[in-house]
């Protein structure tokens, strides 16, 4: 897991919390709650992020009941699990998570749990070299954990979903293959469309650049080249040296377009914006990217589909 420097009050509210989670999932285990299928015999799942909770439905269809724990507009990176988020964990047949430390505060919580029940990391068939580094790791992180963004990798994530299903629940095998076939058929399709529609864009204008290094996997799988103001993870902080060589950045290149983030805050691209401005080079945000959360339910970018076709189609608009 990454080391983080934090000071010593820091540490110890934290390490209260985790010690405070500990006790929670310990006392609800104790309650007598059946942490089995629901009454219908349907499994309960829990997911970490709306991707996976996403692709788990989709697997799962009519014999999952899915929860997500973090919605529209949450960073995973700082993401800090909620009494009820224990419950919802402790209750579960099934628990997916992203791995390669993106929930870096649940790593304890998913500890304790897997001495119970399945706590499955959906990036755990990716191999070395499938993977992306983190130059800016001190620690365990040392890979980047955006594979969502490589829709080809995350094919990958459904396979992990579908097995494990199929490992708790072999009744409903066939199905949950089916299921997992029919959406891989439908990331093939999307997978193709990127790649097209990224390919339209002049190849001196494929520069992304964004408030955060989220799109690494995106760059190298569909030809763009990116950068982020801030590291891979939101909780580094970036400095007015980092604004000034980004500004710098784009002025060298003539890039006219930068994208905001979903889940992230706009203020440190606009102050991008600004010095590029005072240097005589007009940027404009092209437009706001789905990074670490999916859009609202009930929205194409509530989905995972919708929302890689939705950024595919925005950074297309500003930058072709």
């Amino acid at each position: 897991m990454k080391a983080y420097q934090f000071g010593n009050s820091a540490i110890r509210r934290f390490m209260m919390t985790l010690a405070f989670l500990a006790v929670s999932i310990l006392a609800l285990s104790g309650c007598g709650m059946d942490p089995g299928s629901t009454d219908s015999g349907k499994l309960r799942i829990t997911a970490t992020t709306g991707m996976i909770a996403d692709a788990a439905q989709h697997v799962g269809g009519d014999y999952v009941e899915v929860t997500g724990l973090m919605g529209p507009g949450i960073d995973p990176h700082l993401y800090k699990a909620s009494q009820g988020d224990v419950r919802k964990l402790d209750h579960a047949d099934i628990i997916f998570y992203n791995g390669l430390h993106l929930e870096g505060k649940m790593g304890e919580i998913f500890e304790k749990l897997e001495e119970r029940k399945p706590v499955v990391a959906v990036a755990s068939k990716l191999t070395e070299s499938q993977l992306l580094g983190n130059p800016a790791s001190t620690g365990e992180a040392v890979h980047d954990p955006h594979i969502w963004f490589d829709v080809k990798l995350w094919m990958s994530a459904v396979e992990v979903i579908r097995d494990t299903l199929a490992e708790k629940d072999p009744a409903h095998a066939e199905q949950y293959a089916a299921n997992a076939e029919a959406y891989l058929a439908e990331m093939e399709k999307l997978d193709a469309y990127a790649r097209e529609q990224i390919a339209s864009i002049p190849e001196k204008s494929r520069i992304l650049v964004t408030a955060h290094d989220a799109f690494g996997y995106f760059g190298k799988a569909y030809g763009l080249q990116v950068t982020g103001l801030q590291g891979m993870n939101t909780m580094s902080e970036y400095g007015s040296k980092d604004v000034s060589e980004l500004r710098g950045f784009l002025v060298e290149h003539g890039i006219k377009a930068v994208f905001i983030e979903s889940s992230v805050s706009s203020k440190s691209i606009e102050s991008v914006i600004e010095g590029a401005k005072k240097l005589g080079h007009e940027v404009r945000i092209g437009g706001e990217l789905f990074s670490d959360a999916m859009g609202d339910k009930g929205t194409p970018e509530g989905t995972y589909l919708g929302m890689v076709k939705h950024n595919v189609d925005t950074i297309v608009e500003s930058l072709k």
